[in-house]
């Protein structure tokens, strides 16, 4: 059966682009150029359970409760560095702005393989192309310097639309700025209940970017999982 798509929406972060290294190891290198030690494992642990918990007191970056999404990193990195044993009040204010604005540029962020070939070939086939991504402000700036924003028509985050995935009103949000009915459209993505169920659940289809032995996960239709970027179009081609 033929997909008769039109659109093709795309989450971002280990989809499209991730980190070059580990939270901690890129905060305890900005620490060490401001004369403090830190363990980048420990500032890993720290702030992974900063940011957990932070996303469940202030959801989608405080956008209900009247935060910014700058605010809300500011403190989770002060915050990281704080449960790590770091006092300085001053420096945690110096680092956090620096360490915000670093997450900006490609010195963080390096393409998954496969991602420029196949988001290029899905532009020649004539798809819309759009990002849905629980991201904040500064993703346009982000895939700007990583040189792929010009493949969009669109960049959608979850700060932007008031809603994260898995909620369904950000792919209808999506949806609306594709020009797109939701079967005419699919979404690519690594998050099984974020991506690829969300957006089956609103009527799109939807792949579900999977490497091997990456752990068993929900059964997923093997039609539906991608290995590798560069799978999709055998998938979707017209």
């Amino acid at each position: 059966a033929m997909l008769r798509l039109r659109l093709l929406t795309w989450d971002v972060k280990d989809t499209l682009l991730r980190l070059r290294q580990p939270v901690g190891q890129s905060y305890a290198a900005e620490a060490r150029a401001h004369g403090l030690q830190v363990q980048p494992e420990a500032l890993g642990r720290s702030f992974r359970e900063v940011y957990g918990a932070q996303s469940r007191r202030f959801p989608n970056y405080g956008h209900g409760q009247g935060l910014s999404s700058r605010q809300w990193w500011l403190d989770v990195i002060k915050q990281s560095f704080r449960l790590s044993g770091v006092q300085d009040e001053a420096a945690l204010t110096k680092l956090a702005e620096k360490l915000y604005r670093d997450y900006c540029s490609s010195r963080n962020w390096e393409m998954l393989p496969g991602a420029a070939e196949t988001l290029s070939r899905c532009r020649q086939l004539g798809f819309r192309m759009g990002i849905v991504s629980n991201f904040d402000s500064r993703l346009e700036v982000i895939l700007s310097q990583c040189n792929l924003r010009y493949h969009f028509e669109f960049v959608l985050t979850s700060e932007a639309a008031g809603f994260a995935k898995p909620d369904g009103r950000i792919f209808e949000q999506a949806l609306r700025l594709g020009g797109a009915r939701p079967e005419q459209a699919a979404h690519i993505g690594d998050d099984y209940s974020r991506d690829y169920r969300a957006a089956r659940a609103a009527g799109m289809h939807s792949f579900l970017l999977r490497a091997p032995g990456q752990g068993e996960g929900p059964e997923v239709p093997p039609e539906h999982v991608l290995p590798t970027l560069s799978h999709l179009l055998a998938r979707i081609e017209k």
